[in-house]
């Protein structure tokens, strides 16, 4: 690594909305620096203020030498191809959710990981925050007990005409925001094997993709209800229910940036400073391609979740 004191050289494929609001907190993040962008507009590449090159070709900043690490910004049928060819072309890769748009893709993106010995990350960048690290935490050494039941949701609205819109892309609220409130399911309760998917609803729109959506799951011994949409008002919600208690992500559990949060344990309510966990998720994931920290997300809780998105939209056909 080559990067300005040692920093790791990042470079960007896509340069959307979502690359928009990460290129200044890789500027502003230790360990990191923005090196090189990609865009099939160049100008927009160049807005991002690479400290390198803007690319008008993602095959270009692959395979530059001066590039580290990529961070895929995609439509999300664009994930697996540009996913595997970083790796193959030596770069570790953070990508955003979701991985692949199946099981099979996430590991065919994994076997390519391990063969190029490289890291591969989802940016499901909510798992960083520390409330989020801390629920984890507590759920795993039993602070409500047995889990028996999770409530999970993330619903929001999205402007008709997106790629979000678009099957072809990999549209629809399933893979966008019910990839967060399917991986908090399964995290909740340990981790725990799919049981069954007791009921699917799904509401469809004019172009094919899910706008809406409903599923009960049975995750070993608890019960889990996960709800999404994109075409709904904004709401966000994760609570757990055990033999001992209660765990309530009060507020905003996938999307908090910026602003105080507030974890109620059993009642009692543990509040967190405001943080940036896009920042913490890049100086995280930094560290881990540096070697100098474990990384945070691993790719085999990825695959889990792709794994339960594929149940879902199975028993919905």
């Amino acid at each position: 690594m080559g990067g300005w004191g040692g920093a790791v050289r990042w470079g960007f494929l896509g340069a959307g909305r979502i690359a928009r609001e990460l290129a200044p907190v890789v500027h502003a993040s230790r360990g990191a620096c923005l090196q090189a962008v990609a865009s099939r507009d160049v100008e927009r590449a160049r807005r991002l203020r690479p400290r390198g090159r803007a690319y008008g070709s993602y095959a270009a900043l692959v395979a530059d030498d001066d590039v580290d690490a990529v961070y895929v910004a995609l439509h999300h049928d664009a994930h697996a191809e540009w996913v595997v060819e970083a790796l193959r072309h030596g770069k570790h890769v953070l990508c955003e959710k979701p991985l692949g748009l199946d099981a099979g893709e996430v590991r065919r993106m994994a076997d390519a990981a391990r063969e190029a010995g490289r890291l591969l990350v989802e940016a499901s960048w909510y798992r960083w925050h520390p409330r989020t690290l801390r629920a984890e935490a507590l759920l795993a050494t039993g602070a409500v007990g047995e889990v028996r039941r999770v409530w999970t949701g993330f619903t929001g609205r999205v402007e008709e005409g997106g790629f979000r819109h678009d099957p072809a892309h990999g549209g629809g609220a399933l893979l966008d925001v019910g990839c967060y409130a399917a991986s908090a399911a399964l995290w909740a309760t340990g981790w725990q094997m799919l049981e069954a998917v007791k009921s699917v609803e799904l509401e469809r729109g004019p172009t094919g993709v899910d706008l809406r959506g409903t599923a009960l799951l049975q995750l070993g011994l608890a019960t889990a209800e996960v709800r999404f949409a994109m075409a709904d008002d904004v709401q966000q919600w994760l609570a757990v229910e055990g033999d001992d208690g209660r765990l309530d992500v009060v507020g905003s559990p996938y999307s908090s940036r910026a602003e105080p949060s507030v974890l109620l344990v059993g009642g009692h309510a543990e509040h967190f400073a405001p943080v940036d966990p896009y920042q913490l998720m890049v100086e995280g994931v930094s560290g881990a391609v540096r070697g100098d920290v474990d990384e945070v997300l691993p790719l085999e809780q990825s695959l889990r979740t792709a794994e339960l998105l594929d149940a879902v939209r199975g028993s919905a056909s």
